[in-house]
């Protein structure tokens, strides 16, 4: 997965690392060609190495966590992704194909090496997500009760105008990891929440990833913590 330059995304990655109240927030958002390099290449062949085993091939994702809760106890999500009711015995999932997926885990392990390696990650630990708008809810309601007015005034519009040129967010389909909190960045002492989206726009061969998480100050190293304090220049694009 090729790295897309973005002097936007990175004036609003400055903005995003912060300290707030009593703890740390965390954040990039990367673009990602989905062109792989030699070294992806081979790792997509073992992928797909199994007999009987095509790119085309469809596993089963996690139930999304965004998931609207009606009156009568029934859940509802858009593109099928997961329905119960109390008359049925359990989720029913979304799936993605074996390609997609190795892009999903390619542009982690991209984001993150050489600290962490996602090569055995599995499809049950993603999901696909209902809708955009309840993703905008999910990442605007724990930024907002975390930053307050640092986001709600100056970052919020910027971040989703951002993202929007970068993937056309109405073509695309968006995808979450979910942290198996062990073998991670995501499940350090004093998290106090994450999220990992992916905005996959099939059109452009393009993935948008959106990592941020809260940790306590009360359970981390402060002795780099000049690397995160807010920019307030980063607000003047």
């Amino acid at each position: 997965m090729k790295l897309l330059e973005s002097s936007r995304f990175e004036a609003i990655n400055s903005a995003l690392n912060m300290f707030t109240g009593d703890c740390n927030i965390i954040g990039r958002i990367e673009s990602y060609s989905c062109k792989l390099a030699g070294h992806e290449k081979q790792l997509y062949k073992r992928f797909h190495s199994e007999p009987g085993v095509g790119p085309h091939d469809l596993q089963v994702l996690a139930a999304p966590q965004s998931i609207a809760v009606s009156p009568t106890g029934t859940y509802h999500a858009h593109h099928g992704s997961c329905s119960v009711s109390g008359d049925e015995e359990g989720p029913l999932c979304d799936t993605i194909s074996r390609k997609t997926l190795f892009y999903l885990i390619a542009t982690l392990n991209a984001s993150f090496q050489p600290d962490y390696d996602f090569s055995h990650a599995r499809s049950e630990e993603f999901s696909r997500e209902p809708s955009m708008q309840w993703v905008m809810n999910a990442v605007d309601s724990n930024l907002s009760a975390t930053a307050g007015d640092l986001y709600n005034a100056k970052l919020h519009a910027q971040l989703w105008a951002a993202i929007n040129d970068e993937i056309l967010l109405p073509e695309c389909d968006i995808y979450s990891y979910n942290s198996d909190l062990a073998s991670d960045p995501f499940g350090e002492d004093g998290s106090l929440w994450s999220y990992n989206y992916f905005f996959y726009n099939r059109k452009l061969k393009r993935i948008v990833l959106f990592t941020c998480r809260a940790v306590s100050l009360n359970h981390m190293d402060l002795s780099g913590g000049g690397d995160f304090m807010m920019d307030e220049e980063a607000f003047l694009m």
